[in-house]
């Protein structure tokens, strides 16, 4: 079976079945290159998916993937971001081992069918001019004959009749044998132009078209092939990632089995475990019957010894009263019912002079919980975990974070502790390394300056000491929670700057205003004069004047910056933020993206473009 032998006459047929199958070739590298867009376009949205739902750093969300579930949420999100990075795979896979190759092969192709049906075209063209000199020479041999068929007519005519001067008779002899001869000549022509066009012909459709034809039936059958080839790499480039992504699959399957429901119960616990005591029995109270209330322990009320003992914060305070209980200012008052003012205190929400006192300090909150002490089966705390609800909300947060419950405080002074002494370490990790660095260059003065390291030097070292003293602080304030050192005392508190001797007037106002309620229990609404005021303090001030840093100039992100360490934020590259504080030598310069974002990022990441109005517009880049 050759196209040579069988499709001889069929050249302009071949002609268009070849281009037919290089845009059936074309049509599936189309398509291989739409399947890579789409499998990109999958795979980058599958990434902004996982991205989308990941925790944000720093953030709340990050802390509630303590549990389980979120834990296998959060692997399913990786595995995902996996899951896509084999799509991407596919995508690359197929663009560079089909789309790729199956272009070049496209444009080789076509050269080779050009070259093959120019070859055949010559061959044509060849043949059709020995046929055209084939048909003038038997033209002129025919038209020869005829002339001297004429010729020789005419010279009998002349021969035979008897008025025809010999010479004339001669003359058409002459003409005669001189047209024979051209007819002669022109029959050898003819009949050696027929030999060679048949011999011509003969080597072109036994010789050069079957070669052409079958050169082109092979390129043919190898573009079929080739493109038989495509598919199967089509498969295979499937069949690749998918032990891969049957591995994410199973590591979904896996993280979901891992998950512990009982587990999570425990960090339930763990997380808003306040370390309260729950309230004892309350005594019954006979009103049947005139009578003065029982001291004992599991009593509400308090005797005159016993708040005596108890600390006092003005001179003129006699006692502490406790919220719930009627002073008896005359044995004929009568009594509201205990459990009324007991659930009207549990209910009632405090007065708050200005939000900024409660998110600053804890100061007022602090004489209160001094103030609103209750008993109930062991010593308990009522307004401590009001206050707890009440920074939940507002966000108070103390730096002894003394709003919190006794376990929760620990669980907050020891995760402080922790990240300070990574901190020291970090520092002490640098000026290990500005030590050896000092060292290289007294032994090696051409390499640099060892004295340009002394103001660095110093700085690591101040940054050490100060997180040390920080640290020592915080282990104080733990050890006092877990009971190593003693409870602090009213001193301690003023160091503390939690409860400060200004407030000492205060307090005394409060317990005077108490003790003059009707009821013998304190009220913030009963006057203006009689809620507590606290004091402004420095650092309230301070906070009134602070303004945000005005912009100096602005930047661009020469390179992405992943800012992971506290102090610094991430850029893209190519993204444009503010500059507010320049590069002051330390290599490192602070910008802004919005007013709630700000940080340091490396100088050397950033090109900055100064204000010339700006002061101190200079830059270390």
């Amino acid at each position: 079976m050759s196209w040579g032998t069988e499709l001889w006459d069929q050249f302009d047929n071949l002609e268009r079945h070849t281009q037919w199958g290089i845009d059936i070739l074309e049509k599936y590298i189309k398509f291989v290159k739409e399947r890579t867009e789409i499998e990109l376009s999958y795979a980058k949205q599958l990434r902004n998916l996982s991205k989308k739902y990941q925790p944000k750093k720093n953030s709340k969300e990050e802390e509630e993937y303590r549990y389980t579930a979120c834990q296998a949420f959060l692997s399913t999100l990786n595995e995902m971001n996996d899951y896509a990075g084999q799509h991407e795979v596919i995508s690359e896979n197929l663009s560079s081992q089909i789309t790729a190759g199956l272009a070049r092969y496209v444009q080789e192709l076509k050269q080779e069918r050009k070259s093959h049906f120019h070859d055949g075209r010559k061959a044509q063209q060849h043949i059709e001019t020995c046929w055209k000199q084939l048909e003038s020479s038997k033209r002129r041999f025919e038209r020869d004959c005829k002339e001297a068929d004429r010729a020789q007519q005419h010279f009998e005519k002349m021969d035979a009749d008897i008025n025809v001067t010999k010479a004339d008779v001669e003359k058409a002899r002459q003409q005669a044998q001189l047209r024979h001869q051209m007819a002669e000549d022109s029959k050898a022509d003819y009949s050696s132009i027929l030999q060679k066009f048949n011999h011509e012909q003969r080597e072109y459709y036994y010789t050069h078209i079957p070669t052409i034809f079958q050169q082109i039936q092979e390129m043919e059958e190898r573009r079929i092939v080739r493109l038989g080839e495509s598919m199967k790499t089509y498969a295979e480039v499937d069949r690749q990632v998918t032990p891969i992504i049957g591995k994410c699959l199973d590591g979904i399957v896996k993280a979901a089995e891992a998950i512990d429901q009982k587990n999570d119960s425990q960090l339930v616990i763990e997380a808003y475990k306040s370390g309260f005591e729950p309230p004892g029995d309350i005594e019954f109270e006979d009103y049947t019957q005139p009578m003065k209330r029982t001291v004992s322990e599991n009593s509400l009320s308090n005797s005159r010894g016993e708040g005596k003992a108890e600390p006092k914060f003005g001179g003129k305070a006699k006692g502490k009263l406790w919220p719930f209980i009627k002073k008896n200012k005359s044995p004929k008052q009568q009594k509201e019912p205990l459990s009324h003012r007991f659930n009207e205190f549990m209910t009632s929400k405090p007065k708050i002079h200005c939000f900024r006192s409660l998110k600053r300090g804890t100061q007022s909150f602090c004489f209160h919980k001094e103030l609103t002490k209750r008993t109930i089966g062991k010593p308990t705390y009522a307004f401590e975990a009001r206050d707890y609800v009440l920074s939940l909300k507002l966000g108070s947060t103390p730096e002894d974070f003394s709003n919190l419950p006794p376990e929760q405080r620990r669980k907050k002074l020891q995760q402080k502790v922790d990240e300070l002494n990574k901190d020291i370490q970090k520092e002490v990790d640098q000026r290990d390394a500005i030590t050896k660095m000092k060292d290289v260059y007294l032994k090696n003065p051409q390499m640099g300056d060892p004295a340009s390291l002394d103001h660095k030097l110093t700085e690591v070292s101040q940054n050490i000491e100060k997180l040390r003293l920080e640290a020592q602080k915080f282990e104080a304030w733990l050890a006092e929670v877990e009971g190593r050192l003693p409870a602090r005392g009213e001193q301690a508190r003023r160091q503390s700057g939690l409860y400060d001797a200004q407030s000492a007037p205060t307090v005394n106002n409060c317990a005077q205003a108490r003790e003059s309620s009707p009821d013998g229990s304190y009220t913030e609404e009963q006057s203006q004069e009689s809620e507590v005021k606290v004091p402004a303090m420095d650092f309230d001030d301070e906070f009134d004047d602070e303004e945000p840093l005005p912009a100096i100039g602005t930047c661009k992100a020469l390179y992405t910056f992943d800012g992971q360490n506290e102090g610094t934020i991430s850029v893209v590259e190519g993204e444009t933020l503010y500059v507010i504080e320049e590069d002051k030598g330390d290599g490192w310069t602070r910008i802004r993206r919005s007013e709630d974002e700000e940080g340091y990022v490396p100088t050397s990441y950033v090109e900055v473009y100064l204000d010339k109005n700006a002061k101190g517009a200079k830059t270390y880049i």
